[in-house]
């Protein structure tokens, strides 16, 4: 087992695959943790046939003996972790004994919805296209230092009754003739206290005791760096730090404690909701590209947009987070493609650029600049070994990573676990010899 504690995170606008990635590795790792995000992102696994969506349980739980933990930067929807958990359960899965969940992190209430979709409402056309299910609204609650977390579902009644009270107190003055009653919203969260308590934990303390006794972690993110709230495209971003950062605050470890980065990008791109998306193609090559690769949200079922691979953004997530190799996904959805195209760069007005820009204005406007390469007509489907991909799509792949300034350690041919290339004298490879 390898004593390396890797990070895997997202390195376009989510959707990449890393439930697939975070799933595969596992058996090198003692504890998978999630460190932010809430019940928005969705990871879709497959085992064996067997499909698994996973919304807040880090994709370790599928594998026995895993500790995996939801971290204090993360939001949890108590509902939807009971929902998750109960589902898990009647397809073979138990997750007691096995599930952490910071003591520090912040519960989703059921206001937070209702303001989610008002928030959203009210932004007219510049709306975000958030999934409203309450996750902005409990950042805001806990930036705004209003928020409860798990601890005070578990401590002093008289407390936290009195924090639900003015809480419903200031949303009720939000909303137009609402009168939502605090009393049943405290009664339904003790009773989600109860439920919890056996999973509630000091997870900073239990990672340094893990990590001391020499096992290792992996980190696992939910969305991706073009999502992250300092570093993605705002105002179209999700509410927390989807990039490396995050790991140390929604966790609680020390920057030492990551041995390595591993970034997971698709053979092209994607993105759901609102935002500027460069490569973005449209009509039947969209649809292609969308029907062949299943591109709908594994959390609401919305189409995702489509486009060619923007090397642009991902040489950008490879310098925010230091990614020391990437994991390629969905190579096989690009099989028999007369040509594959890569965006290196965009025309603006002020000229050509090659860095990812801060100004909306200037991406939403900019024109991808392509190179054109060859397709393949050979499938690339369910192979292991580099070698024994077609040509083209070696060439593809090698041309992806000068572009992107980062290594392609691990290609993914397929969705289930078993359909994945790790290279040999990769990072990846180094990291688990």
């Amino acid at each position: 087992m390898s004593k390396t504690n890797i990070a895997v995170l997202g390195a376009q606008w989510g959707d990449e695959g890393k439930g697939k990635i975070v799933d595969m590795l596992t058996p090198h790792f003692s504890t998978v943790a999630r460190y932010q995000g809430g019940h928005n992102a969705g990871h879709t696994v497959y085992v064996q046939g067997k499909k698994f969506v996973l919304h807040l349980i880090p994709s370790g739980i599928l594998h026995d003996g895993v500790t995996c933990i939801i971290g204090n930067g993360v939001v949890v929807d108590p509902q939807a972790l009971f929902k998750e958990v109960d589902e898990l359960a009647r397809m073979g899965v138990t997750v007691n004994g096995r599930l952490l969940i910071s003591e520090k992190a912040h519960v989703i209430l059921p206001y937070h919805r209702e303001l989610d979709v008002l928030s959203e409402a009210r932004r007219g056309e510049r709306k975000i296209g958030t999934t409203s299910r309450g996750i902005g609204p409990a950042y805001e609650d806990k930036i705004g230092r209003r928020g409860i977390r798990i601890a005070d579902l578990l401590g002093d009644r008289a407390a936290l009754a009195q924090e639900v009270r003015e809480n419903v107190s200031a949303r009720n003055r939000m909303i137009i003739d609402s009168t939502l009653d605090w009393k049943p919203v405290f009664d339904q969260i003790v009773q989600f206290g109860e439920r919890l308590r056996p999973w509630a934990a000091d997870v900073s303390l239990y990672l340094a005791t893990t990590m001391k006794e020499g096992k290792a972690v992996m980190f696992e993110g939910a969305q991706a760096t073009l999502l992250d709230i300092d570093h993605g495209t705002y105002p179209f971003v999700t509410s927390s730090n989807a990039s490396v950062g995050g790991i140390l605050t929604g966790l609680g470890v020390p920057p030492r404690a990551i041995g390595g980065v591993l970034g997971v990008a698709k053979a092209y791109t994607t993105r759901v909701g609102e935002g500027p998306l460069p490569t973005e193609l449209f009509g039947e090559l969209a649809e292609r590209l969308r029907e062949s690769g299943q591109e709908y949200g594994a959390s609401t079922g919305r189409p995702r947009r489509c486009g060619w691979y923007d090397a642009v953004v991902v040489r950008y997530s490879a310098r925010i987070n230091g990614l020391d190799a990437l994991a390629l996904t969905k190579l096989d959805v690009l099989d028999e493609l007369e040509e594959v195209k890569i965006c290196t760069g965009y025309r603006t007005s002020a000229g050509t650029i090659t860095e990812f820009p801060a100004d909306l204005r200037i991406l939403a406007s900019a024109e991808p600049v392509y190179e054109t390469m060859p397709g393949w007509s050979a499938p690339t489907k369910a192979v292991r070994q580099f070698d024994q991909l077609p040509p083209e799509a070696r060439r593809y792949v090698t041309r992806l990573e000068e572009v992107s300034d980062v290594e392609c350690a691990i290609v993914s041919t397929g969705s289930d676990r078993a359909e994945t290339i790790v290279r040999k004298d990769s990072a990846v490879d180094r990291w688990f010899r």
